[in-house]
């Protein structure tokens, strides 16, 4: 089983990003979209490899087809209309299975949709290739120029993370970025972010098994309440491994914003 979280760079126009899931259909786990952001993250997933491989393909030109960089805005950093396509080991694959999709991906982007792919996985991580492309980085595949429309995307191969967000009660930024400063660590990526009225501690959780959103969530909690402001509320962006949930406490599910019905394996096993 492996799973593909595509990162389209559109989140306030639900047709459109319908329009865009729709394409990856047969492997269509999970659509989640942020107006601030203006991103929507497509969860991917299939024990069928080319069928998994061929979903992405047709997502993915369906957002090149129908998005364009020029004129996009949003508080998070994008390089692409597709802006992620990392693809993610789940029971039963490996890491190397993965890698061999990312690279075909990557390939056939640069052939069929005239799209630069910058790689990422056990060589380089992906806010690496986020500073670096078209600075001191070349294209891994494609043109060593921008797509007019589409940009570049960012290519990977990587285990299981969970993205999560917390929102502080207040619209101080440099708050929440001094916030997300602090809590950064080895397990833990963040950023602060302006999103509307309140601010928001964006995060990668890139071990979740080690640091999950429990653990997350109270150390911004804790950071927030020694500065005197507190957390308004948290959200999952996109699915989790079953696993990483067991993890809490069930009555701790809603005010982490977790679910059964949230998991991997949950929305696998409905397709």
């Amino acid at each position: 089983m492996i799973e593909c979280v595509v990162n389209v760079s559109e989140g306030r126009d639900h047709h459109l990003i319908g329009t865009i899931a729709a394409a990856g259909r047969p492997c269509l786990l999970d659509v989640h979209s942020d107006d601030h952001h203006n991103r929507s993250v497509i969860t991917l997933g299939s024990a069928d490899h080319a069928l998994l491989l061929d979903s992405t393909r047709q997502l993915c030109s369906r957002a090149t087809s129908l998005l364009s960089l020029p004129g996009h805005a949003g508080v998070h950093p994008r390089i692409g209309v597709v802006d992620v396509v990392p693809f993610v080991p789940l029971e039963g694959s490996t890491l190397e299975e993965a890698i061999e999709l990312r690279d075909r991906f990557a390939r056939w982007s640069a052939d069929e949709l005239g799209v630069p792919c910058f790689l990422y996985g056990p060589e380089r991580d992906l806010p690496t290739v986020r500073r670096g492309a078209f600075v001191d980085l070349i294209p891994d595949t494609g043109p060593s120029d921008p797509h007019p429309t589409a940009g570049a995307m960012a290519v990977g191969a990587r285990p299981v993370l969970v993205a999560y967000n917390v929102w502080l009660d207040t619209s101080d930024l440099a708050l929440a970025r001094r916030i997300a400063r602090d809590a950064r660590g080895p397990s833990l990526r963040a950023l602060g972010f302006p999103t509307g009225e309140l601010v928001q501690v964006s995060c990668n959780l890139i071990d979740p098994m080690t640091l999950g959103p429990a653990t997350a969530y109270d150390t911004i909690s804790g950071l927030a309440a020694q500065a005197g402001a507190a957390v308004d509320r948290a959200e999952l962006v996109g699915l989790l491994p079953r696993a990483v949930l067991a993890q809490i406490p069930a009555d701790r599910w809603a005010q982490l914003d977790l679910d059964d019905s949230r998991t991997i394996e949950y929305r696998l096993a409905r397709l």
